[in-house]
């Protein structure tokens, strides 16, 4: 068993051979290892700049941490009603492997020009690996938290996270989806006149 998850040792090797596999993935659809800048930063917290989705956490880290919490606890459901056919090891699995699959969906020119179309990341040009890579790492951690947390906790921490990058960059998962989907001009308008330092870079 490996602790904290309580995962067999094929279902770590499965999920490192994963990661590894969405990392290749990237590399042949051409995506940069790092950042075009020439540099690796561990946190770059200007949405509206071409170093946004380029280094290791950013502000929509915090929405990937919300996914870790979500499969966990929709993992948590299907466990109940099929214990010994989804032990946790393969919801981890699962989950990084739909994680990835949004990675590799989110660096394709479809879902690209969807977000330079739809949202407030008008010169969005894809995630350099490496931040794909911490995406999906970030999306572990939340899984993580989530199996040693209570729900309540867990929830709690969901809420603040949504509410901070809500009201400091005018972005976050669930507003992220909506404007995916069905967007809606209004609050784009309102996304674009943010003015804070978080959101543009100037005071």
């Amino acid at each position: 068993m490996v602790w904290p998850l309580r995962i067999s040792k094929y279902s770590a090797f499965a999920a490192v051979i994963l990661f590894v596999g969405f990392a290749l993935i990237l590399l042949e659809m051409g995506r940069p290892p790092i950042c075009t800048c020439g540099t690796v930063k561990l946190w770059h917290g200007v949405v509206q700049s071409s170093e946004n989705s380029q280094h290791l956490a950013d502000w929509y880290s915090l929405s990937h941490v919300i996914h870790g919490f979500l499969f966990f606890g929709l993992g948590h459901l299907f466990r109940r009603r099929f214990p010994k056919l989804l032990p946790l090891g393969v919801i981890l699995c699962l989950s990084i492997l739909v994680e990835g699959a949004w990675e590799v969906l989110e660096n394709s020119p479809i879902i690209i020009d969807r977000y330079r179309e739809a949202t407030i990341s008008y010169g969005y040009e894809g995630d350099s690996i490496i931040n794909s890579m911490a995406d999906i790492a970030w999306m572990i951690f939340g899984f993580f938290l989530a199996a040693r947390l209570p729900w309540k906790v867990t929830l709690t921490i969901a809420v603040i996270f949504e509410l901070v990058t809500g009201y400091l960059i005018r972005d976050n998962l669930a507003l992220n989806i909506l404007m995916l989907t069905v967007p809606i001009e209004a609050v784009k308008d309102w996304q674009a006149a943010g003015t804070g330092y978080w959101l543009t870079g100037k005071p």
